[in-house]
């Protein structure tokens, strides 16, 4: 059964009344409403006690982001480009505010079930759920620390009639990790290393420890650590071989197909999850589906050069591209077969490519039958690059305002049983931390230490499974240097993470905003078709001879527009405070030095 990290609305309700004292009158007596919930009596009830906790685990546990846009992974659509990424910030823009909410629930359920006595909830399980909660304000606290630095430190619930004692001082970045790192501590020696059945999905050991090993990678990174000093590199490197270590004595490791990681739930690669299930707890995947397999929304993470080349080849060498050699037929016809038939099974698991079959059952008449081809690919028409959908699948109605701009689409973790009418029934669950990624923190640690076989060596671990081929015992890899291995983890981060999230987080800790900004736009690769050549659905792109009847068109600006180009500030690495919050804290919050304030997120 899955923990589904979305309150039923009968338990959202039972919290509700809970802090809420309910009394009445009767027959011109005071007496007590046994059909309410009174604040004192959810820590009488360990169902209650649970239940609280399980809020918290709804609030905080992230789930799917759709978020290529905000780098160079996908695309949303003309001009989606976020203000952030071209370089447009200011203080009184920033959308990095600080939020107690979840960390004041956490204190007060801290607080409370100190003095819940042995005979409501026994010692194991009270040490079980206060390791969970700690787990999660260390959680929140970072959430914020990594984005702004230090913040005030709030451990205990605070007297809401003490307005003064309300507004506390920012603390050192330096403190707010030490306390982060001591609720990880707690809550790792409290949590079991695995769960099974109902409790499948609550935080364990294992997660706690690849929190920790994350946090302190980061802390070390040049973000936090511009002088590159050595015994963060160690501390974190200790953290992670540890977690990966524990993490291989409670059977996890690399699942063996990575397109199923997100198909064979609870398998060996799951560290931490949120679950999804429906009814209650469904997810949408239709903004990402194209037109003609959704409704309401589209457009999403439609995949961009940059992403399609950063996938190596079957034998793990870069995948070559030369945008002028692209008028040269003899490359354009070799360069689009390696590109579509000589990829690492990553390539295939992560992007659906126009020309194949779409992955769901969908047969939308006269458009698209079941077992054909979805043909988004382009024709020129003398002056403009234009859709092939209507001419190839035969219906000049449909639609395509607002569908694809690039011919390639997310397609990892998509839930591939569904129907468009079913779009929001989703149930493939999101996992928030894979073995993989212990795994990479660890070596990347390793490798700044100097410890270059063992960063090595999870490189080829991790490519191994992707199905590329050993080679002479390399598996592509040419890097020697901790320069170039430094370089190798970048690119295959980019690979391996595609679409979950970590994309412009692991660029900023890097402070590598760079490689986006070298970029200046995002590019597309159009699949066109030749003059005079036309396919039918039953074709297939990856059969050569329908593949002749195309070539690759290196398109350089998407948007069409020079003002939409990556110039992200390469000053400014720390977000700003709001100056509402500042003025609401009556000035006992200060803000950043990157920003005219006096604070030092260094410290």
């Amino acid at each position: 059964m899955k923990l589904p990290y979305k309150i039923p609305k009968l338990l959202t309700f039972c919290l509700a009344l809970a802090l809420t004292t309910l009394s009445c009158k009767k027959d011109g007596l005071d007496y007590t409403n046994n059909g309410a919930i009174a604040p004192d009596n959810v820590w009488k009830d360990p169902n209650m006690i649970k239940a609280f906790l399980t809020d918290i685990y709804g609030g905080q546990m992230p789930g799917w982001a759709f978020d290529g846009n905000a780098t160079d992974e996908g695309y949303n659509g003309s001009k989606t480009l976020g203000n952030y990424q071209r370089g447009i910030i200011s203080v009184d823009a920033t959308t990095s505010g600080l939020s107690y909410t979840w960390i004041d629930k956490i204190n007060f359920f801290l607080d409370n079930i100190e003095t819940v006595p042995e005979s409501v909830l026994s010692t194991q399980m009270k040490s079980q759920f206060i390791g969970e909660a700690k787990f999660w304000r260390a959680w929140a606290y970072w959430g914020m620390v990594q984005n702004v630095g230090g913040v005030p430190l709030i451990l205990h619930t605070q007297n809401e009639k003490d307005v003064t004692g309300l507004f506390q001082p920012r603390n050192k970045t330096s403190e707010c990790v030490t306390q982060i790192i001591k609720d990880l501590d707690d809550a790792i020696a409290a949590l079991p290393g695995k769960y099974i059945d109902a409790d499948f999905g609550r935080i364990t050991k294992v997660a706690a420890m690849a929190v920790k090993g994350k946090v302190l990678l980061t802390y070390a990174s040049p973000l936090f650590n511009p002088s590159n000093d050595q015994t963060r590199w160690q501390s974190a490197y200790d953290a992670n071989k540890a977690a990966k270590d524990f993490a291989v004595s409670q059977g996890h490791g690399l699942f063996p197909n990575f397109r199923n990681i997100w198909y064979q739930e609870r398998n060996q690669e799951v560290i931490m999850v949120r679950q999804y299930l429906f009814p209650g707890a469904g997810i949408a995947f239709n903004s990402i589906r194209p037109i003609p397999f959704t409704k309401d929304a589209t457009g999403a993470n439609q995949v961009t050069l940059n992403m399609l080349l950063a996938f190596p080849k079957k034998d793990g060498s870069p995948m070559q591209f030369d945008k002028n050699m692209l008028s040269d037929p003899a490359y354009n016809q070799q360069f689009m077969t390696d590109f579509y038939t000589n990829r690492d099974s990553r390539f295939y698991a992560t992007v659906f490519c126009g020309g194949t079959p779409y992955p769901t059952p969908d047969e939308v008449t006269p458009i698209y039958v079941k077992g054909n081809s979805f043909w988004e690919v382009w024709q020129f028409d003398g002056t403009n690059y234009k859709s092939a959908i209507p001419t190839i699948h035969n219906d000049g109605k449909v639609n395509m305002t607002g569908g694809g701009q690039t011919g390639f689409w997310d397609r990892k973790g998509l839930d591939t049983t569904l129907v468009l009418g079913l779009y929001n029934q989703g149930q493939t669950d999101w996992p928030v931390i894979r073995y993989a990624e212990v795994l990479m923190n660890y070596g990347e640690c390793a490798n700044e230490l100097g410890k270059t076989s063992e960063a090595l060596q999870v490189l080829k671990d991790i490519r191994k499974r992707a199905g590329i081929l050993a080679g002479a015992d390399t598996y592509g890899i040419t890097a020697t240097s901790t320069a170039q291995i430094r370089d190798a983890y970048i690119n295959e981060r980019q690979v391996e993470f595609a679409f979950e999230n970590k994309r412009l987080g692991d660029l900023r800790r890097w402070k590598r905003y760079d490689l986006l900004n070298s970029q200046v736009y995002k590019h597309a690769l159009y699949t066109t078709l030749k003059p005079g050549q036309t396919v039918t659905p039953s074709e297939n792109i990856m059969n050569a001879t329908t593949r002749a009847k195309f070539t690759g068109v290196y398109i350089d600006n998407l948007d069409n527009d020079p003002a939409y180009k990556f110039n992200l500030d390469l000053n400014h690495w720390f977000y700003a405070i709001p100056p509402g919050q500042i003025s609401q804290s009556k000035n006992v919050l200060t803000q950043n030095k990157e920003w005219g304030g006096t604070f030092d997120p260094l410290q």
